[in-house]
């Protein structure tokens, strides 16, 4: 186990602790798709289930003196393909987790799974396991399409798990991906037109990047270009609106009522915690604001050396933490918000958000702050409005880096 880091809190003072949330990661899959730099790993003979169960709810045992007193208001497995795990070990893990921190009533809990690994009596099981949301990765309907992304699944696999699984939940999403190699607008059409028929409440909807360590990185594909893949995303935000999604967030599209509330949490800069190999999370304490990270390889988890990182966030870097995930909201957050969630006074954007109407990229009232269209389209140049050099916060140190966070 890592030592664990202390740097001084600063000026950071929490009038009341946000809502928590829990991240479980398992991070085996059958292929590694190209495209992906997520912590994953491909299997190789039988998963360790209960060794991996068990692990978790040690490691979530380790985080309670943190959160006494707290009740979850959702969770999320993720991964990895956590519908490898069979029902019974989920419900194991569920349960363990309900007997370690309460949920709040009717507390969302997610599970991913893809088309390839899935079939209608297990979706049973993962719903009576206490699941009720599931999150598919169809990413494609086009059998070409998917060939070329490296997936395991064919179109009509993905139709029959849909199905399936809009039999055992009301609460369905399913992830997208557009601009794919050599890929045109009429077939980008075609998928999110399927996609708005296919009866799920919720589509994710991400434009393919390619990523550092990742085999397309080395190999990269003909995608189309960058004024090709923009006019895809207006017709994927165009199709979605027609058939009654809103659009809450950059790739998040919902049928009233039924936006993803776990990620909703991190976009409102709540908190959460990070449980399995390559998690991370965030602990709010009223003076200091913690990140936390596990071990990335399966192995070295498994063996009780889930190198602890804990670190406390400097100041200086809250504002850039708190925009990067707020601003992702299509309707921004609202004012007091910021100084409830970082315990930072409101000038510490100040500047960030003068600049940001200046160049047209973010309009703000007397309760509001939200994107521009312009701000939604060029959301990294107005990121940077806030990193630590371009704000009043207080405290001082260099930005450290931001540790991603799963949306599905």
């Amino acid at each position: 186990m890592n030592p664990v880091s202390v740097e001084r809190p600063g000026a950071v003072r929490l009038s009341a602790l946000p809502p928590l949330a829990l991240y479980v990661h398992i991070p085996w899959c059958v292929r590694k798709c190209p495209y992906c730099d997520f912590n994953s790993h491909e299997r190789a003979g039988e998963l360790p289930e209960k060794a991996y169960v068990d692990k978790l709810l040690l490691d979530l045992e380790s985080h309670l003196p943190s959160v006494w007193g707290r009740r979850l208001t959702s969770v999320f497995i993720g991964g990895g393909t956590p519908s490898l795990f069979s029902p019974e070990s989920i419900d194991t893990l569920l349960s363990g987790v309900r007997a370690r921190l309460p949920l709040e009533p009717g507390a969302e809990i997610t599970l991913e799974a893809n088309p390839g690994t899935v079939e209608a009596a297990r979706f049973r099981g993962f719903r009576q396991a206490g699941v009720n949301r599931i999150s598919i990765g169809v990413q494609s309907f086009d059998d070409a399409m998917l060939k070329a992304l490296g997936r395991i699944h064919g179109a009509e696999e993905a139709r029959r798990a849909i199905e399936a699984a809009l039999a055992a939940f009301d609460n369905v999403n399913i992830d997208l991906m557009y601009g794919l190699p050599d890929q045109g607008d009429a077939m980008a059409r075609a998928d999110i037109t399927e996609a708005s028929r296919a009866g799920v409440p919720h589509i994710s909807a991400y434009q393919l990047t390619i990523e550092p360590n990742t085999v397309f990185w080395s190999k990269p594909p003909t995608l189309p270009d960058h004024d090709a893949s923009a006019d895809m995303q207006l017709t994927v935000e165009a199709t979605l609106g027609e058939k009654g999604f809103e659009h809450y967030e950059t790739s998040a599209f919902a049928k009233p009522g039924k936006r993803c509330r776990h990620n909703l949490n991190y976009w409102e800069f709540g908190d959460y915690l990070g449980i399995g190999a390559g998690a991370h999370g965030k602990i709010s304490f009223p003076d200091r604001i913690t990140r936390h990270e596990r071990a990335k390889q399966p192995a070295a988890y498994l063996q009780n050396d889930s190198s602890i990182e804990n670190r406390i966030i400097p100041p200086a870097e809250l504002p850039f933490e708190f925009m990067l995930n707020t601003l992702r909201l299509v309707e921004g957050f609202p004012l007091e918000l910021f100084t409830e969630r970082t315990g930072l006074p409101f000038t510490a954007i100040q500047r960030g958000l003068q600049r940001g109407e200046e160049q047209g990229l973010l309009q703000r009232d007397l309760k509001r702050v939200r994107p521009t269209e312009r701000g939604q389209r060029f959301l990294n140049e107005l990121l940077g409005l806030f990193l630590s050099g371009e704000t009043t916060a207080p405290g001082s140190g260099d930005r450290g880096a931001v540790r991603a966070i799963r949306i599905s």
